[in-house]
């Protein structure tokens, strides 16, 4: 279905220009956005259209992908890409041919972590990579284990790995732990690369030579309260908004209070301005929109009470409560709590249909037990735990209205433990980025057998119209 559209896809990018195509492609290839009745807009509904298989690299013992993170989509060339811990690699490919390739460190430079333990044992991903890619042609930035950010050239074939910096050092020894997410400002060749993983967690301003594609890791910033920011679980999604010139970062605990989270605002020059609360959210994914606006990707559900959902009847007598929130990225005031979408990890805006797009790690659709409490609440020696397996959603959030349009299933691969024949861990669809002159939306799934072209791990690809149709 890709494959059919990918010669005009490219010819009308390369002459027209990404921001010309995201108002004129869709009514070229997809016949609009939406349809028109009776002079009112009426959208169709995002679905499924197709899915690509991600090959098996010769370093991938699991057989499949099922560890990986962040994607992104290079709006100036329509290329995805998809840090894939299984296979050491980046994936990538052309939003209009459904082929997928993969990017290696080289020219010297070592592999990629893959998905390894830290010792002493920590979080399952704290010390694997690759985490974070941003892309900004003709430079792939990428964040790895341990506190490491690579720069690849895209003009080579296969892209050439030109530089590579660690984010901290201790007596000459990188940290342990991973650079995960990243931000880019391409105006100042500044990344705002995180350590989410560290005690405390940091970001690095990491300086670019646009000219060479050189990094120099540069300003920690640390989030303890010693430095104005308790940070009490982790550092999340940074972004970079052109319109204030600044980088907001999700921080999911500030404090003691597990209801109370944020989003800092802070300088080029590493300053925290300003610390945003978001309380019943824990955030994690950040995502600019439209008027300066930012969509906060919410990771922990919280109930109706207030107390944090249990996902167990037996153990919680209220019921889930999920949201994101959109807050103004100038004030910081929220704008719109968006009931019932969560529990987002990596959000996307696309300007292309104007809309956000949350991927989940999780979802109150499956819960542990869902049989009614049995009195005296959470007295039961065992529950009732459900043992089927799968339910994750796309969200889908219109970004005028600042409301749930849909929620689209996705997958979520459950872990295998040895002594099973091939142990590897969880897959889940917690990842996602669009392109927005075929407003096709990407989310990567682990390996399995109900989805097509997904026995080694796929990225599914969502759209709201099918072009052979019109």
């Amino acid at each position: 279905m890709l494959r059919k559209h990918s010669i005009l896809h490219a010819i009308l990018r390369k002459y027209l220009g990404p921001l010309a195509l995201a108002a004129v492609a869709p009514g070229l290839l997809l016949a609009g956005t939406a349809s028109w009745a009776a002079g009112k807009k009426v959208e169709p509904p995002v679905r499924l259209i197709d899915s690509m298989a991600v090959p098996v690299s010769a370093t991938n013992t699991t057989k499949g992908m099922y560890s990986f993170d962040i994607s992104f989509v290079d709006q100036s060339t329509g290329t995805y890409y998809l840090a894939d811990r299984s296979n050491k690699a980046v994936d990538t490919a052309d939003v209009g041919v459904a082929i997928v390739t993969q990017i290696f460190p080289n020219n010297g430079h070592a592999a990629f972590a893959g998905f390894v333990p830290c010792s002493p044992p920590a979080g399952a991903n704290d010390c694997a990579g690759p985490n974070g890619v941003v892309a900004a042609f003709p430079w792939l930035f990428v964040t790895d284990a341990p506190s490491r950010v690579l720069t690849f050239d895209l003009r080579f074939n296969p892209p050439k790995t030109v530089s590579e910096c660690f984010t901290k050092t201790v007596l000459g020894v990188p940290e342990k732990t991973r650079a995960d997410e990243l931000a880019y400002d391409p105006q100042d060749g500044l990344i705002l690369a995180i350590n989410n993983a560290s005690s405390p967690p940091f970001g690095t301003l990491v300086a670019v030579d646009k000219t060479t594609g050189a990094l120099t890791c540069g300003t920690n910033i640390i989030f303890d309260a010693a430095h104005g920011v308790d940070a009490q679980n982790g550092a999340e999604q940074p972004v970079w908004d052109p319109g204030t010139k600044k980088f907001y970062l999700s921080i999911p605990q500030i404090s003691g209070n597990p209801t109370v989270g944020g989003v800092l605002r802070i300088s080029k020059t590493g300053t925290v301005e300003a610390t945003y609360t978001v309380k019943f959210c824990s955030p994690a994914g950040l995502a600019l929109g439209p008027s300066e606006d930012l969509l906060v990707g919410c990771n922990t559900i919280w109930d109706t009470a207030g107390a944090k959902w249990t996902t167990n009847a037996d153990r919680d007598t209220g019921t889930a409560a999920p949201q994101l929130v959109i807050l103004d990225a100038k004030t910081g005031g929220i704008t719109a709590n968006v009931r019932g979408a969560g529990v987002g990890d990596e959000v996307w805006f696309n300007k292309g249909d104007n809309h956000y797009y949350a991927a989940s790690s999780g979802s109150n659709l499956a819960p542990n037990a869902i049989t009614p409490a049995r009195p005296p609440n959470g007295t039961a020696l065992a529950a009732p735990v459900l043992t089927a397996q799968g339910a994750a959603t796309l969200d889908v959030i219109d970004a005028l209205s600042e409301t749930l349009d849909q929620r689209v299933p996705t997958l979520n691969v459950p872990a295998t433990v040895a002594p099973d024949t091939n142990p590897h861990p969880a897959g889940t669809a917690h990842s996602v980025a669009a392109d927005a002159f075929t407003n096709h939306v990407f989310v990567p799934i682990g390996a399995n057998n109900a989805v097509p072209n997904c026995l080694t791990g796929c990225i599914t690809v969502y759209a709201r119209s099918d072009p052979d149709s019109d």
